[in-house]
Order: structure tokens, then C-alpha cells, then sequence
């Protein structure tokens, strides 16, 4: 199948960064099908049981390719998981070079679905998965910056301070009268 682009890779992604040193460094090339393929390679760090990949890693890859088929078609599109279905076949080994590939199965204005699958070297299929997708604009999901001479999207983080505000406030909506530990100083 010919590859028609390379979608950009995310900073500090799990599964998309390439300079995330206990990312995956997954990258994604579009299909002339309509398909999204991803290749990777698990290292130590990924391990569950000794020389296999953990399961939530898979989900994590799944999750992330049946999302990302998206933008092939829609490039300003972005997906939010409302649900994911994970089917594990086959164990998956670490480090080695490993293929998932993904495809829309239904879209329509607000949801899309979507499947994927991972590989193994030798062409078995190892985990299966079938999410939904709230269909986003990408400033609706979190607090992002796209750069615009690299087109790679950046995330920004929240401040300390907003950060304390939230918890503080949940805390206090659970139970006024109990102090928060954030909040709890030291007296000298």
C-alpha cells in the first residue's frame, strides 16, 4: 500500500514522541486506502510480564491509531475517546519492530469509530481494538499552541497555581471541613 504523508509527531506523547525517552516513538504515514499505518518498537521500560509488552501500552497505541485516522480526511479534526474495546490474541514481544494498522469504520458530524490492530514481524495479529471518538477541534481539548513553521502541536502546561485551585476545590466540594494536604505548611 502506498503511503500518501507522515502525520506530525506530538511532544511528550506517550506514544508519539520521538525525543520522549520512555515514549514509544511511534510514527504514523497515511494510506492511499484511508488507513493509517504505525510503526514502533517496545523497549524494557514497556514491559509487563518479562519480554512482553504491557497490555496498556497496546491500548495505548490502538487507541491513539484508530484516533488518528481522522485526520487523513479531516486534518483539523481531532478525537476524544469515549469508549475502547481492547481484544489481546497474542503476546506482544519487546524490541522488536512492530506495525499497527488503523481505518475509520463509521463517521458522522459529531462521532467517528474506528479499529485497529497490532502485528508482529512476522504478520500474526497480536491485539485488536474498536473505539469511539468525539469528534474536537484541538483548542476544545486541552491547552494547546501550534506552532506554525514546524506544524507540531505543543502542549502548554497549566501553571502550579491553576493546578491547586482545581484540586482545592474538589477537595473542599467533598468535605469543606477537611483541610487539604497540598495546603497544610509548616509553621517556623
Amino acid at each position: 500500500m502506498k503511503i500518501i504523508n507522515k502525520q506530525n509527531n506530538s511532544r511528550m506523547c506517550l506514544v508519539g514522541d520521538l525525543d520522549n525517552q520512555l515514549g514509544l516513538k511511534a510514527s504514523f504515514y497515511g494510506l492511499e486506502n484511508g488507513e493509517l499505518a504505525v510503526t514502533f518498537t517496545p523497549i524494557e521500560q514497556h514491559q509487563s510480564y518479562p519480554g512482553r509488552m504491557h497490555g496498556g501500552i497496546s491500548s495505548a497505541i490502538l487507541d491513539e491509531t484508530s484516533r488518528r485516522v481522522i485526520m487523513i480526511d479531516e486534518p483539523e479534526t481531532w478525537g476524544v475517546t469515549v469508549e475502547l474495546s481492547v481484544k489481546y490474541n497474542l503476546p506482544v514481544p519487546l524490541e522488536q519492530p512492530l506495525t499497527a494498522i488503523g481505518r475509520i469504520t463509521r463517521n458522522n458530524r459529531r462521532f467517528f469509530e474506528g479499529t485497529g490492530e497490532i502485528y508482529l514481524p512476522d504478520g500474526s495479529l497480536a491485539v485488536s481494538a474498536a473505539g469511539k471518538y468525539l469528534k474536537l477541534p484541538i483548542d476544545r481539548i486541552a491547552d494547546f499552541d501550534k506552532q506554525s513553521k514546524s506544524g507540531k502541536w505543543y502542549i502548554i502546561k497549566m501553571t502550579l497555581w491553576k493546578s491547586i485551585c482545581l484540586i482545592k476545590r474538589k477537595m473542599n466540594q467533598r468535605n469543606p471541613k477537611t483541610p487539604s494536604p497540598l495546603f497544610i505548611m509548616e509553621s517556623t
